[in-house]
C-alpha cells in the first residue's frame, strides 16, 4: 500500500472514530460534562471529511483546498483553545483560585508565543515577497504561536497532575492524557512541516510525517471511544507512586495555596 493510500485509509478511520465517539458521548450523557470536547468532535466529522474529496485531485483543485483550509483552520484553533480551557477547569473544579491563575497564565503565554512568532517573520518580509505570501506567513505564524502556547500549557497541566495528587475521575485522567498526546503529536507534525515542508513537500519525509501524525490522531480518537464511559466518572483518590501520608500532605499544601489565591483575587 502506498503512503497516499495509507493516509486516505487512516483519515477514513478517523472520521468513523470521530462519529462513534460523538455518538457515545451523546448516548451516555457525557457530552454534558465535556461540552466543548463534544462540539469539537461534531465539528471534526465534516472537517475531517472534506479533505477526502480532494484525494488524488489534480493540481487545479488545490486552490479550493487552500480556501476551505483557510476558512476552517481558525475554527479548529478556537475549539482547541476551548477544549484545553475546559480540561483545565474540570481538573481544578475544586480549586477556583488555581484555575483563575492558570487561565490568566495560559492567555498571557499564548499572547507572548504569538507575538514572538510574528516578530520572527520580520527578516522574511522583504520587498520580493508578494502580498499573498505575506498574509500566508502571518497566518502560519499566528497558528504556530497559538499551538505552541497550548502545547506548553498542556504539558504544564499533565506535570501538575503528576506532581499533585488532585482527585479526578478516571474519565478526566484518560481524557487529559489522551488529548495531550493527540494535540502535541499534531502540533509537532505541523511545526516540522511549516519549517521544512516547502523544501521537502512530496518527498518521503513529508509524506511519512503525515502518516505518523494521522495514525496517532486516529488512535487517540478510538481510545476516547473505547475508554470513556459513565462508570469512569467515579472519583479516584489513590495514587500508586506516593504514600497515603505524602498524598495528604500535598493536598493540604494545595488547599492552602488555593485559599491564598482566592483571598488575593477578592481584594
Amino acid at each position: 500500500m502506498s503512503a497516499a493510500a495509507l493516509i486516505f485509509a487512516i483519515q477514513i478511520l478517523s472520521v468513523i472514530g470521530s462519529a462513534l465517539t460523538a455518538a457515545k458521548l451523546y448516548r451516555t450523557g457525557l457530552y454534558r460534562r465535556y461540552r466543548f470536547f463534544f462540539w469539537y468532535f461534531l465539528f471534526r466529522i465534516p472537517n475531517s471529511t472534506w479533505p477526502l474529496f480532494f484525494h488524488n485531485f489534480v493540481y487545479t483543485k488545490a486552490d479550493w483546498y487552500f480556501i476551505i483550509w483557510v476558512i476552517t483552520e481558525p475554527i479548529t484553533w478556537i475549539f482547541h483553545t476551548a477544549v484545553v480551557l475546559e480540561l483545565y477547569r474540570l481538573v481544578l473544579e475544586k480549586y477556583k483560585g488555581l484555575y483563575t491563575l492558570g487561565r490568566w497564565a495560559m492567555v498571557t503565554g499564548i499572547g507572548i508565543s504569538v507575538t514572538i512568532s510574528l516578530v520572527s517573520l520580520i527578516p522574511k518580509m522583504t520587498r520580493a515577497v508578494s502580498e499573498q505570501s505575506r498574509w500566508m506567513f502571518r497566518y502560519l505564524a499566528m497558528e504556530r504561536g497559538l499551538m505552541l502556547g497550548l502545547a506548553i500549557f498542556l504539558i504544564f497541566m499533565i506535570g501538575f497532575l503528576i506532581l499533585y495528587t488532585v482527585p479526578i475521575s478516571r474519565n478526566l485522567k484518560i481524557h487529559a492524557r489522551n488529548y495531550t498526546i493527540f494535540f502535541i503529536s499534531n502540533y509537532l507534525a505541523f511545526l516540522l512541516q511549516s519549517f521544512f515542508g516547502m523544501k521537502v513537500q512530496g518527498g518521503l519525509w513529508f509524506t511519512w510525517t503525515n502518516v505518523l501524525a494521522d495514525a496517532i490522531a486516529a488512535s487517540c480518537v478510538f481510545a476516547w471511544f473505547f475508554l470513556l464511559n459513565p462508570k469512569g466518572e467515579e472519583v479516584q483518590t489513590s495514587h500508586p507512586i506516593i504514600s497515603a501520608q505524602h498524598e495528604r500532605l500535598i493536598l493540604h499544601q494545595l488547599d492552602a495555596l488555593n485559599a491564598t489565591l482566592l483571598k488575593a483575587s477578592r481584594k
